[in-house]
């Protein structure tokens, strides 16, 4: 599925995500997750005014292909990243941590204090990748996830922001 070949000359560039975006947000979210969001659940968060944003490749023609998307809401000094998806012949190039750092960038610029997300503890790559940001693990969530034999418990992890 993944039609542009990824180069070091390929740009990365995080944009709004819009209505139209939603169909190729959906084929990665699908092909990512078991148990993945809705068009409905980003309809909903584009609506109620959440950062919900894209990650394109740029080709040396001027090219545009989404490799993965993540949500944002914040409010109150804090902030909660809801979905980070990179696209799965995508992962493993880093394009996640940056995707993540770029999230993090926004909320500083938002004078944002602490960061939250869950995670599955089976999603060893996304747990390492949080670990690895700085993000500690504050908490779990139990039956949070659903899972093909009932549910998953989540670990809630937070992030303290230097707002500097």
């Amino acid at each position: 599925m993944n039609t542009l070949r990824q180069t070091s000359s390929n740009r990365i560039v995080f944009r709004p995500m819009c209505e139209d975006d939603l169909e190729s947000v959906m084929r990665i979210e699908t092909r990512a997750y078991a148990f993945a969001w809705t068009r409905s659940i980003f309809r909903d968060c584009i609506a109620s005014g959440y950062h919900c944003l894209v990650v394109c490749l740029f080709d040396e023609t001027g090219h545009e292909q989404i490799i993965g998307h993540s949500v944002l809401s914040t409010a109150a000094g804090e902030a909660h990243l809801l979905n980070v998806c990179i696209c799965r012949d995508s992962q493993g190039m880093g394009y996640g941590r940056k995707l993540v750092q770029h999230m993090l960038d926004l909320a500083r610029s938002l004078r944002v204090e602490v960061v939250f997300l869950e995670v599955r503890p089976t999603n060893r790559a996304a747990v390492d990748l949080y670990d690895s940001l700085g993000f500690n693990e504050i908490g779990t969530r139990k039956n949070y996830y659903p899972a093909h034999t009932g549910h998953e418990d989540a670990k809630v992890f937070a992030l303290q922001l230097n707002l500097d």
